[in-house]
Parts: C-alpha cells; sequence; structure tokens
C-alpha cells in the first residue's frame, strides 16, 4: 500500500530560506545510437533487449525523472521509463552498444541502488485489452465468461470482474483478434465494449460534422489508418462517431483532426466526442432499476395490504371475500392481476437471465429467482384456478410472495449498482485532476512565443510546448523549458509543501503552480502519462481479486445447483413430515395444509440462499475501499493489500504534510522597538510580497489580517528589492530599509542581535519553530517565529493507534530538535531524523525485517 497522504515522501529543499540547487539537464537519445546508418538500423530492431530493474530510494517524480534522464544519456538506449509507484525502471537497450551493468551503474551515479529483475527480447506476441461487459448479476456470470474467454486458443490470461463489469485479456494478437474477444463474450449471452487495447495505447473518440454517407466516413477511416501509430479504428455512422486507439508517442489527436478536416473537397469538421460513454451506461442503469423497483412497489403493497393486513379490517374484509364463482373471491383476483404485471413484465430480466445461463450450462442467481418466484406464483394460480371450479374447495394462495421477492430483489439491486457506481467515482476524481483546456504556444526557430492558442487538454501530443500561468493546473507531464516557480505536487507525491521548479526541472499532470510563469515541453501524454499510471494502478487492484474472493468464486460454482437440491430437499423434508405427522399439527396454520406449508420453507431456502452477497460483498468493498482510498491520496494495490491490513502492527509516518498541515504560518511575533504591530507588518509585507518564498508567503498571508475587509490588500512601493540566496531580503519600504532574514544576514550586514533577540531565537528553535530576525534602519525591530502546525486530529490518531496496539514512528529530514518537538506533541516514542528523501524508503524496509522481533 502506497499512502500518498497517509505515509508520504517528497524531495525537497532542507534549506528552508534558500533556492534549490541546480539539477543536470541531460539531453534524450535519438531513436538508434549516434553515427548507426540506416542498414544497421534495420538489423538493430531485431535485437533490441527489455529489461527491469529494481530501484531503491525513489520518492517523488523528480527522483524518477533525474534516472531517466541519466539512462537515456546512455548510447544504445531506445527508451527508458521509471515508475515511481512500483520502484522499478523500464529500459529498451541494444545489447551490442550497453550492457545492463552499464544501467545499473548510471543508476547508481544518480544516487540509487538498482538491481536487474528480468530481462527479455522483445516479444510482440502478447497483448492486453480491456473489455466492459454489461449483463452480469452474480459471480456465476462473471465465471461463465472468464471460463469462456480462458477457453479460447491464443488467450494466455483472462480475468472478469463483477464490480466493475470488466475483463482484462491478455491474448496473442497473431492468433486471435479482439474482436473475436468481444464475439465469445457476446455469445456468452452478454454485451461486450472494447475499452482499451493496451496500457501503452491511447483511446480517443472523435464527433465529425459534415458526414452524409457511409463512403465519406469509410474515406476518412482510409485517411486515418494510413497514419503511422494507428493501431485500431472504428466508426459509427449513426453517431458520426470515429473511435481511434494509436501510440501516444508516436502520433497525437491533434493530427486526426488535420487528416479528417483536409479530407476530400467536403467540408468536416472534427471534435472530441461529448463526454458519456460507460459513465452515462452507468446512470441509465441506476434509473432504470429505480424505475423498476417503483413500479414493483406501486403493483406489490395492494397484494401486500389484501393478503396481509386488510383481512383483518372487519368492513374491507367483507368486501375482499365476495364470491365471484363458487370459492373464488374478490381478494385472489385483485392479488392475481397486480402480481402478474410484476411476475412477467417487471421480472422479465429475471427470465431473460435465467434462459443465458441455462442455454451455456450454467445456473446463476436469476435461476434461483425465477425458480422461487415461478413456484409461489404458479402455486397460487393453481389455488384461484382450483377456487373457481370447486364448491367446497379452501385454499391460500402466495401472491404476495412472488411480487415481494421481486420487488425486494430490486431493492437490493438498485443499492447494488449504486454502490458499482461509486467504485468508479475516485477514478472519475482522479481524472479531474487534469486541467480542461490547456495554452499551446507555437515557437520560432529561436525558441520565441509566435503565437498563443488555448486547446482541450486531451489534444495535448508529445514534444509540444504549454504554458502554464500561476494558480493554473500543469496540463500535462513534461520538462521546464523557460521560466521559474513553484509546483504544490501534493496530490501526486503527498507532500504539501511547494517544490521549486526551474529551467530543466520535470513537472507532473494534474498538479498545481503557485507562482510564476512556466514554458513545459510535453515529454509524457496520454496512457503515458504519472496521472494515467495512477489511475491504472486504481484500476489493476479493482480488477485484482482478494485471496477470500477467490475463495468465494470457487464456492459459487457449486452454490446454485446445491441451493436447489436443499431447497427440494427441504420441501420433501417437511412435506414427509407433514404426511407422516411428525410435527404437531398446531404448527401448520389453519388457512394451509402441510404440502402448502412444506413449499414455503422449500421457497424461502431457494430464494434467501441467492448467492449474490456470495459473490458482491467482497468486491464491492474492495472497489470502495480502494476507490476511496484513492480519493484521499492512499493507493492500496489490490484486495489482498486490504485483507492482510488488519495484521499491520506498526506505521510510518512522515512529518510535513503527513502529522503536519505542511503550510508555514505566523505562530508568534516579538517586538522590540515601540512599533505598532500593524505598522509593523506593513513594512514587512511590502517587501516579502515580493518574493516567491514559502515563509515569505506565510508572512503576506499573516499580514492580511491587519488589513480586515481587503481580499487583495495594496502593499506600500518596496524599491531596491533584493534576494539574498540562504540567508533572506532586503528593501526599501516608506524610506526605510528593512532587512528581513536570519542570523547571519544580520551579521554580515553589521547588525548586532541583542540577547533578548537572542533567548527569543533560542525559544523558538526550542518549539520546533524557524525565527525570522527584521532589522528596520540597521536596527532590530523584531522577531517572527514561523511554524508548520500539527494538523487538527493528528495526536488523536496516534492515541487510537496506540490504543489498538499499533505502534507509530516518525521519519523525517528535519533536525532532531524539530522532530522531537513534534513527536512530543503527538506522543510518538520513537523518531527517525534527519533523514535523507532517499533514505526514507530504506527505513521503512528496515522496518519491515526487523519489526518481527519487536
Amino acid at each position: 500500500m502506497a499512502a500518498g497522504k497517509f505515509a508520504a515522501i517528497g524531495c525537497f529543499c532542507n534549506d528552508r530560506w534558500g533556492d534549490m540547487s541546480p539539477q543536470p539537464h541531460y539531453p534524450s537519445m535519438p531513436k538508434y545510437p549516434k553515427g548507426t546508418s540506416p542498414e544497421a538500423a534495420k538489423n538493430l530492431k531485431g535485437s533490441e533487449v527489455k529489461a527491469l530493474f529494481s530501484v531503491v530510494g525513489m520518492t517523488c517524480s523528480a527522483c524518477a525523472g533525474s534516472i531517466e534522464k541519466a539512462v537515456k544519456r546512455l548510447p544504445g538506449i531506445r527508451e527508458a521509463a521509471v515508475d515511481v509507484l512500483n520502484n522499478t525502471a523500464h529500459v529498451l537497450y541494444y545489447p551490442s552498444f550497453v550492457t545492463e551493468e552499464k544501467i545499473c551503474e548510471t543508476i547508481e551515479d544518480v544516487g540509487f541502488e538498482a538491481k536487474l529483475i528480468k530481462e527479455e527480447t522483445i516479444d510482440k506476441s502478447r497483448q492486453v485489452c480491456r473489455i466492459s461487459i454489461s449483463g452480469m448479476t452474480c459471480t456465476s456470470c462473471s465465471s461463465t465468461v472468464e471460463s469462456a474467454l480462458q477457453a479460447i486458443h491464443g488467450v494466455q490470461r483472462a480475468q472478469v470482474a463483477l464490480a466493475t463489469e470488466e475483463a482484462q485479456v491478455h491474448y496473442d494478437p497473431k492468433i486471435i483478434s479482439y474482436n473475436q474477444l468481444l464475439e465469445t463474450v457476446e455469445n456468452t449471452g452478454f454485451e461486450a465494449t472494447l475499452i482499451s487495447l493496451g496500457e501503452d495505447i491511447s483511446k480517443i473518440e472523435l464527433k465529425v460534422d459534415g458526414i452524409k454517407t457511409e463512403q465519406s466516413i469509410r474515406a476518412i477511416a482510409k485517411s486515418l489508418e494510413a497514419i503511422p501509430g494507428v493501431q485500431n479504428l472504428e466508426t459509427f455512422p449513426e453517431l458520426n462517431k470515429i473511435s481511434i486507439s494509436y501510440k501516444a508517442d508516436i502520433v497525437g489527436p491533434r493530427t486526426f483532426i488535420e487528416v479528417i478536416e483536409s479530407s476530400g473537397s467536403a467540408h468536416f469538421k472534427a471534435m472530441i466526442y461529448p463526454e458519456g460513454g460507460r459513465d452515462t451506461l452507468r446512470k441509465e442503469e441506476i434509473k432504470q432499476y429505480y424505475k423498476f423497483f417503483l413500479w414493483s412497489l406501486f403493483f406489490t403493497i395492494p397484494v401486500f395490504l389484501t393478503s396481509m393486513v386488510l383481512m383483518y379490517v372487519p368492513g374491507v374484509k367483507k368486501v375482499l371475500d365476495v364470491k365471484i364463482v363458487n370459492k373464488l373471491n374478490v381478494g385472489q383476483i385483485l392479488r392475481w392481476e397486480l402480481s402478474t404485471p410484476v411476475q412477467f413484465i417487471i421480472g422479465r430480466r429475471f427470465y431473460i437471465g435465467s434462459y443465458k445461463a441455462l442455454r451455456h450450462g450454467s445456473a446463476n442467481m436469476d435461476v434461483l429467482i425465477a425458480l422461487g418466484t415461478n413456484a409461489a406464483y404458479f402455486y397460487s394460480v393453481y389455488i384461484v384456478l382450483r377456487a373457481a371450479i370447486s364448491k367446497d374447495f379452501k385454499g391460500t394462495d402466495f401472491f404476495e410472495t412472488s411480487s415481494m421477492l421481486i420487488t425486494f430483489i430490486l431493492l437490493g439491486k438498485y443499492l447494488e449498482v449504486l454502490a458499482k457506481g461509486k467504485t468508479s467515482e475516485a477514478i472519475a476524481k482522479l481524472m479531474d485532476l487534469a486541467p480542461e483546456t490547456a495554452t499551446l504556444l507555437t515557437l520560432d526557430e529561436e525558441g520565441n512565443v509566435v503565437n498563443e492558442q488555448e486547446i482541450d487538454s486531451r489534444l495535448i501530443q508529445k514534444n509540444d510546448v504549454i504554458k502554464i500561468i500561476p494558480g493554473a493546473k500543469v496540463a500535462c507531464d513534461g520538462s521546464v523549458i523557460w521560466g521559474q516557480s513553484h509546483v504544490n505536487e501534493s496530490m501526486i507525491t503527498g507532500e504539501a509543501r511547494p517544490v521549486g521548479k526551474k529551467k530543466g526541472d520535470a513537472v507532473i499532470g494534474g498538479t498545481v503552480n503557485e507562482n510564476g510563469v512556466l514554458h513545459v515541453k510535453a515529454t509524457r501524454v496520454g496512457s503515458e502519462s504519472a496521472l494515467s499510471q495512477i489511475v491504472r494502478l486504481v484500476e489493476s487492484a479493482q480488477m485484482a481479486k482478494a485471496p477470500v474472493q477467490k475463495f468465494a468464486d470457487r464456492i459459487s460454482k457449486y452454490f446454485v445447483p446445491m441451493v436447489i437440491i436443499l431447497s427440494f430437499s427441504t420441501w420433501l423434508a417437511w412435506f414427509l413430515a407433514g404426511k407422516f405427522h411428525s410435527y404437531p399439527h398446531s404448527w401448520i396454520p389453519s388457512s394451509i395444509d402441510s404440502f402448502e406449508l412444506a413449499l414455503q420453507f422449500g421457497i424461502s431456502v431457494m430464494v434467501i440462499a441467492c448467492p449474490c452477497a456470495l459473490g458482491l460483498a467482497t468486491p464491492t468493498a474492495v472497489m470502495v475501499g480502494t476507490g476511496v482510498g484513492a480519493s484521499q491520496g492512499i493507493l492500496i494495490k489490490g484486495g489482498q493489500a486490504l485483507e492482510s491490513a488488519h495484521k499491520v502492527n506498526c506505521i510510518v509516518f512522515d512529518k510535513t504534510g503527513t502529522l503536519t498541515v505542511g503550510k508555514p504560518v505566523v505562530v508568534n511575533t516579538k517586538l522590540l522597538n515601540n512599533m505598532l504591530p500593524h505598522e509593523f507588518y506593513e513594512l514587512i509585507a511590502a517587501t516579502e510580497v515580493n518574493s516567491e518564498h514559502p515563509l515569505a508567503k506565510a508572512i503576506v498571508e499573516y499580514a492580511k489580517k491587519f488589513r480586515e475587509g481587503e481580499e487583495n490588500p495594496s502593499w506600500p512601493e518596496a524599491r531596491n528589492f533584493t534576494s539574498i540566496t540562504g540567508q533572506g531580503v532586503k528593501a526599501v519600504v516608506r524610506e526605510k530599509e528593512i532587512l528581513i532574514g536570519n542570523k547571519s544576514l544580520m551579521l554580515d550586514s553589521n547588525i548586532s542581535i541583542a540577547v533578548e533577540a537572542e533567548e527569543t531565537l533560542a525559544e523558538a528553535e526550542a518549539l520546533a519553530q524557524t525565527g525570522i530576525l527584521i532589522a528596520i534602519d540597521s536596527q532590530m525591530a523584531g522577531i517572527v517565529a514561523i511554524s508548520d502546525p500539527l494538523k487538527p486530529g493528528a495526536r488523536e490518531v496516534v492515541s487510537i493507534l496506540k490504543s489498538m496496539g499499533v505502534r507509530s514512528i516518525m521519519v523525517t529530514g528535519d533536525n532532531w530538535g524539530t522532530a522531537n518537538s513534534i513527536a512530543k506533541e503527538t506522543e510518538i516514542e520513537t523518531v527517525i531524523a534527519e533523514a535523507r528523501p532517499e533514505q526514507k524508503a530504506q527505513k521503512v524496509k528496515d522496518l519491515q525485517a526487523t519489526l518481527w522481533q519487536w
């Protein structure tokens, strides 16, 4: 379990007052090593090797970026991708130019431990596709589809998840096509729709206006298929829609739009197809179940009242007992009429589901529902017909049993689809991190901006240059080619403190630009982006079955036949017991006989034992658990991690942004002259408003409190503003020289620090606070204490964990004084301080290896 907020670790500068140290910028390698002739390049294609390396010490995207740049600098590297979530590096290289030892050595030179996990020659004989399947109702359905897919020659592995209604199939495209997979699913009685054709393949749907004939759409499709990088193409003439699967590192959606709009003499207009798809289908399904439930309830309530309640109301009972033919009364006719639409119109879906299941030699919950409700309904019809032809027959119908069963099952199905809908909410929230639009820059040969254009962020292609303004979200993964700013990466890394960015630094799509304008060159788009990788991780977690779920699935295969046998056995046992008077006659209600009593027990066993809960409880819990976790910044790698979570006996917390708020705030002010607080803060805010440092922002934010009622107050002009790296800032405000910074700035400026100021600084440091000295006209004027306060509830969380027998440990890169102060506040006994970012993951692994001894 990788916790973004639970055990968040990020790379940031330990110097609280200085800028980030420069990082090397390595150019990416060309497709083939330098000097390789076209003939030699052709021979190289067959000798590509794909290697997977384990990398220890990565804590954030900056680490991954530095490794990637260093590896790509080597000769013979075709592609390198570093996965910070799984601590691995995937490298595609030519062994005649570089060895895995050299790659490991390069990674270690950057400052991380590397080890070769596996090496394999590129095999194009395996592809992964995801299929959406609608119509599955229980584990018996998903097992039937899974077995059908596994039985196909060319399918290496197939997984079907009931809760997400998806299948993931690993297959050999040389033997079988994805169309045959879809056909197989549909042959089992379910609807199948292709979602994607592989992890490295992106998919986009375009709407084309101006199409009047099928010939036009065929011509457009032919033009698109000729574009390098297009993997698959589907057309939907009735919707004027084209679905394209493509490799994002080769081609992009803007190219498709240009090709469509330039096709033929006709004027075609292409755009991204409006959102909808599976979410719309899910909403429709929820709406449909709700409608069916309401109609079923509308008919069932009168059936229930006439059979269970109104029969005890004297006046109404007399009306219901009015005989129509022989012993047939008004009440029986009413119940028959009202329960029939529930049984055959509203309950039609159960008949269809039963037919599809039995046609393929399996039995699902629809079979049980159909058997149980039909037994109750047709026995009641027998009672009604017999009452109509007999003058002395007295029997009780069970119309309320069949209609109430269908109503309650529909209520259960409605709640079930609502729960399933929540499983995709987390992924939707993750996808919402990406901005809707982006500003695309056009550069000339010298790198000057010649044009700006606002485009849909989904139209970004590799190597595009995107402008990111302050406060905007970064539109894609890339590297900064111009500008300087701080970026809030907390939604990805969990670190609340903004990370400094300048030319050559990597940025992640979905993060927020705090200040300054950045020009970013897109390096990873579509399915390659960090956000897409996180979404895939959550989807994989939802697809994976927990051990207990695998056990439940095995049981459910035999469950339905077993329930039918048990149901029949129950009816037979009670029927024979009644015939041989094995139980007191008083047990039989006056309105029924022993056969009817036995039938009621048999129907109850059949319907109550539907395997819905057995097949859906665990996967739905896993889906909702992983989904809620992802929305809170906690990535859970499947049901197995959730299932073993109860065994956790120690939790390691990072300090900044996890136990603390992660945002510095002013906690104390000590004035050393006769200035009033609002005058003091007026001068220092006017100076600090020109700085981009987080501590400066904290001072300006605090100064706003003295300007109540002003949302964006204007501060006095600061002249001759200077930022001194590692020390502080200085400026002239209202003809007064203002110096704000640390002790070294004051000493370098020949400003003496009074004893009172020294004592205040020492007190602040003892409380894990940062003391900022302020001098006005070469005289000490005050001290501002800034701290990263404890999160509300942090102390309670540690206390609750302690009461549960779970040990809490804090690992931080801060000094021992700050670490011990926070540990004292939260009552954490074990502290590991002054740990570098790359050491934190290793500390966790060391603890995992030694905790069993405690």
